[in-house]
């Protein structure tokens, strides 16, 4: 793999990162403080493909490469960790699995509103006994003629305050030594679907994450996604596919905390000398560096081989699991450069800081990335 951004890259970098600081930037800590989602802005995304990254140009999208992807979704993070999850999540794990498993029909119907931002969508598996470990879905679909009615809650849904379409997985049989999943389009405006109170979060506090209620929901059967019985599998690859994204945007927090705090140090003066002067602060800020190289390496990886078609599931697992872990190291020693100046609100760093937490959580823990990529080398998978 050429692992230099080729000079489409360079546009594509320049391009999103002037946006976000000419629109993000002046706004990210009040709609953090304020928890407010900021559709004006939102809004402007739309005829710039942000929702339709990888959606092929027949249904309006930028058709764009995976590192292509990633860099948009990294430098938005870079200034606002809450819209660049709300974009990931949109493009990795809602558009995502509309071009893997849906039937034209549903292509030709979804996908233009989802690829212009008309839509935004949700991917929505969590449950209060169902998180890491997905086999345990409790929400119920019952065929009643050509409806399924589904009854259920998922909880932590990103974008679940504004979604206008979720993925929905629910039971619909059980087979021998194991309950049989499916995926159901729900949209929105559906009788009995409601959404509950904004979760009250401590980073990505602009992202309206919240409950989905499903009470006697009635979905048409033509909106179940792929076939009866393939909610794990779609679950499976959604996911891998999904946790590219976390990781461009842990990658991109991770960037934008290390740039503020490089910044800081050639400021901030201390026994006469900038504190950059100071070899342990050297010392931090070679780390910082090091790592956030070694994480974008490993994110282009992954993208290169999904893009060659070949199996990325390791790949992507190991790049979320770096990629995030890098981001809490580097928010972390960021907010020790600043100081108390690092732990008040004041200075973007506090943020990053909260932000970054979380990328260790969803799309998958630190700990299943190990259990998935621990399986593969135990398979004897080649890399």
């Amino acid at each position: 793999m050429q692992f230099n951004p080729c000079v489409k890259h360079k546009l594509i970098r320049d391009s999103v990162r002037n946006f976000a600081e000419t629109e993000l930037a002046p706004i990210a800590a009040e709609i953090d403080r304020t928890a407010t989602f900021p559709r004006d802005v939102m809004e402007k995304m739309r005829p710039l493909n942000y929702f339709g990254l990888q959606a092929p140009k027949e249904f309006g999208g930028a058709a764009l490469d995976s590192v292509s992807a990633a860099i948009v979704v990294e430098e938005l993070s870079r200034v606002c960790a809450a819209i660049g999850l709300c974009i990931t999540v949109h493009n990795g794990v809602a558009v995502y699995p509309f071009l893997r498993f849906a039937t034209p029909e549903q292509k030709k119907h979804y996908l233009p509103r989802l690829a212009s931002g008309e839509f935004i969508g949700a991917f929505s598996l969590t449950e209060a006994n169902a998180g890491s470990d997905a086999g345990s879905v409790e929400t119920t679909a019952v065929k009643n003629n050509k409806e399924y009615i589904l009854n259920g809650t998922k909880i932590f849904v990103t974008n679940g305050g504004v979604c206008d379409v979720a993925l929905i997985f629910a039971l619909t049989g059980f087979e021998p030594g194991r309950p049989q999943s499916s995926v159901f389009i729900v949209e929105s405006g559906y009788p009995g679907f409601m959404r509950g109170e904004l979760e009250d979060l401590c980073g990505m506090r602009a992202n309206p994450v919240s409950s989905l209620f499903l009470e006697d929901c009635r979905v048409p059967e033509k909106n179940i996604l792929g076939k009866v019985g393939d909610g794990m599998k779609i679950g499976l690859a959604t996911l891998d596919n999904g946790r590219i994204g976390v990781a461009a945007q842990a990658l991109g927090i991770a960037q934008g905390a290390f740039e503020a705090a490089v910044k800081y140090a050639k400021e901030r003066q201390q026994f006469k000398k900038p504190i950059a002067s100071l070899q342990t602060i050297q010392n931090y800020i070679a780390d910082m560096a090091t790592e956030i190289k070694a994480a974008r390496l490993l994110l282009y990886d992954a993208c290169a081989r999904k893009d060659e078609g070949a199996p990325f599931g390791c790949e992507a697992s190991m790049a979320k699991l770096y990629c995030s872990t890098v981001a809490s190291t580097v928010t972390s020693l960021a907010v020790q450069i600043h100081g108390g100046y690092g732990y008040s609100k004041e200075y973007d760093v506090e943020r990053y800081f909260r932000d970054a937490k979380v990328t260790e959580i969803y799309e998958g823990t630190s700990e299943v990335q190990r259990m998935v990529i621990a399986r593969a080398v135990l398979s004897q998978l080649t890399f």
